[in-house]
């Protein structure tokens, strides 16, 4: 078990080796993450009310941050873990905001909505992968298992966008255009995460850092736009 556990891992082009800085551009490329939570933490104090929830994810953000570094330098099994669930935590912990700050969902329903939201995106890529016959998560270097989010960002806002009332306390068009924006920023990131591999030969650095920085912008726009929804309903 324990082999297993610490058998090394290859999965992007910068590493050639098993040694602690193969990856220095993935490596260090995290520190974006750390910015982001900071710079989250630091325009959360303007506001006149603390908020709890986004002081909470954006410690969760520099912790993925932190796990992806474990990754990207230690490269084993186990620091896969360290990488991937804090991210799986977020998904599911920004979900579980979005229907409670955006549409005003109880904590019961907004749990309910999100534990359906987790079992659809464990069973989404069986389901295609099944359906297609083609082993969509090799084919897309890991990415399709981001799918879920991805469709959350566009439905989330779509909803604020179909549902938009001038006597609520916020601007939800507002919202919905930004996660919109998000949501296309998110694309692009996944697209340079997929890419990687197939670079590999024209470009041996690859371009797996690059999905680190954009994804720390995404993970900043979406505390700001949900700190945004709050600091509006108290005005």
């Amino acid at each position: 078990m324990s082999e297993t556990w610490f058998a090394p891992i290859r999965a992007y082009c910068e590493r050639t080796d098993a040694t602690f800085w193969a990856e220095p551009a993935n490596a260090l490329s995290n520190a974006a993450f750390l910015a982001a939570a900071g710079a989250v933490l630091w325009r959360e104090r303007e506001g006149d009310r603390p908020d709890p929830f986004v002081r909470a994810l954006a410690g969760l953000v520099a912790v993925v941050g932190l796990g992806s570094f474990l990754f990207h330098t230690l490269a084993v099994r186990w620091s896969l873990l360290a990488d991937v669930i804090p991210i799986a935590a977020f998904i599911h912990a920004y979900f579980f905001l979005a229907l409670r700050r955006f549409f005003g969902f109880g904590r019961a329903a907004a749990l309910g909505l999100t534990l359906l939201f987790l079992g659809f995106g464990f069973g989404l890529e069986p389901a295609l992968t099944a359906a297609s016959g083609l082993d969509l998560d090799a084919l897309s270097n890991g990415s399709i298992g981001y799918v879920p989010a991805i469709l959350a960002l566009l439905g989330v806002g779509t909803g604020l966008l179909l549902t938009t009332d001038a006597r609520r306390g916020f601007h939800r068009r507002a919202s919905g255009r930004a996660l919109f924006i998000i949501a296309v920023l998110f694309g692009l990131s996944l697209t340079v995460r997929t890419l990687d591999r197939n670079l590999c030969a024209s470009l041996p650095l690859g371009t797996h850092f690059l999905w680190h920085l954009l994804n720390a912008a995404v993970l900043y726009g979406l505390l700001m736009t949900a700190l945004g929804a709050r600091w509006d309903r108290f005005r």
